[in-house]
């Protein structure tokens, strides 16, 4: 069940991101684009109907909709009466504008609080909290909290929060939620919060939040096991933090025992002079250090995502084991990180592949020469390239780094692997 309801989870976003895709055409994509829509000419000369469109409540639009409409059934006043209704809801929308306009929430700030990342097509709760100071007006009142435009992958999944009741000093919370289909770095326009005319038609001028930031990661590639040949290489000095009891003749120190450290590392003198028992740790100097190499220069939008997923898989299998994953290179951009081995997180390594975008081609001599400073340290590389003929740039990469000493393992990510990473099926090579 588990491996069916994934497999439909992975089939509904790929959907969802391939639809999403058309929205480029009337969204812009990244917050850059978003400012110079509104500072270019177009955006300018839609600002009024803009400021118009976000000073109504949910009610408010749907009354001026029917206004419009109504509007455009009294064209011939000498046919029909329906002038009387229009002018009725223009009075209505009117006034409530008007009167919205001396509604100032005072002295009062919105905050939002959002995970840092969220897994590509899972739900993510925006928290947003309105407070009022001690000074402020005495009386309670009510408030309305809206959340922004979203990006052109994201929407919302839960309906508009209810009206928030804040007195002087208090504190409301209302949650949000949404769902991005693309990966990356999304920065959201702010959130705002304002008080209610009468009638519930308009609301007053807004209060914002600051903007918010969600990093968006791929999804994690089941992959339980990877054909490589893991070796060590000595590393003079060990590695800082990369340590453990027992399993090495190099004195690191003395700490506080712990549940399951080896009876056999009891250190005597320190337990009898502090009356708490205390074990020798000591400093491994040879470790298993891997390269990631992702290749993005595939021009198919599927085949790239599962290339991504496929690097977030195999960073997260060695991260459990005893390897230590010491460089992820993305495209032809090189990061230096350490993951596994309890030092650094998988999140950092999902951040960086959460960016990840089609690249110009692989020039193997050239990223071999960038990669020669790791070189010397790293025991083995796997490359993740898209399917593509054995003389090309991907296969000489490996030849190159052969010749380096370097064993390289290459996973091509052809049509049927790219199928069984969006159904979510377990990968062992």
């Amino acid at each position: 069940m588990r491996t069916r309801f994934e497999s439909r989870t992975a089939d509904g976003v790929l959907n969802g991101r391939r639809l999403a895709r058309l929205n480029h055409i009337l969204i812009p994509k990244t917050k850059t684009e978003r400012d110079r829509f509104r500072t270019g000419r177009l955006g300018r000369a839609l600002a009024p109907a803009i400021a118009l469109w976000g000073s109504l409540t949910d009610e408010g639009r749907m009354v001026l909709v029917v206004t419009l409409v109504v509007g455009a059934l009294s064209a011939d006043p000498q046919r029909t009466s329906a002038y009387l209704v229009f002018s009725i809801l223009v009075g209505l929308v009117v006034g409530s504008l008007a009167a919205a306009r001396a509604l100032r929430l005072e002295r009062a700030a919105v905050r939002v609080s959002v995970p840092r990342r969220v897994t590509v097509g899972e739900e993510v709760t925006f928290t947003v909290t309105c407070h009022r100071d001690a000074g402020a007006e005495v009386a309670p009142i009510a408030i309305r909290v809206r959340g922004p435009f979203l990006t052109w992958d994201g929407s919302w999944t839960s309906p508009p929060p209810d009206e928030l009741t804040v007195g002087p000093g208090g504190t409301a919370s209302a949650t949000m939620r949404a769902r991005f289909v693309a990966r990356g770095l999304h920065h959201l326009d702010p959130f705002t919060a304002a008080r209610v005319a009468p009638l519930g038609l308009a609301c007053g001028p807004r209060v914002a939040s600051d903007g918010v930031k969600v990093h968006v990661v791929p999804r994690i590639a089941n992959v339980a096991r990877v054909p490589i040949a893991l070796a060590t290489k000595h590393q003079p000095g060990g590695v800082a933090l990369a340590s453990k009891a027992g399993e090495s003749m190099d004195l690191l120190g003395v700490r506080p025992y712990r549940p399951g450290d080896a009876v056999r590392d009891l250190h005597a003198r320190t337990w009898a002079r502090t009356g708490k028992p205390a074990v020798r740790e000591y400093q491994q100097e040879y470790f298993t250090r891997v390269g990631v190499v992702l290749d993005t220069s595939t021009r198919d939008p599927d085949q790239l995502e599962a290339a991504v997923e496929l690097a977030a898989g195999v960073v997260a299998h060695l991260s459990r084991g005893e390897a230590l994953i010491d460089v992820l290179v993305v495209g032809e951009t090189v990061h230096d990180l350490t993951v596994g081995r309890s030092l650094g997180w998988l999140d950092q390594a999902l951040e960086l592949l959460a960016v990840a975008a089609p690249g110009p081609k692989l020039d193997a001599r050239r990223l071999a020469r960038r990669l020669e400073p790791q070189l010397a340290l790293l025991s083995t590389v796997i490359a993740i390239v898209p399917s593509a003929p054995a003389d090309s740039e991907q296969r000489r990469l490996e030849r190159e780094l052969r010749d380096r000493g370097l064993v390289c393992t290459t996973l091509v990510v052809d049509g049927e692997l790219a199928a069984a990473i969006h159904r979510g099926e377990t990968l062992a090579w």
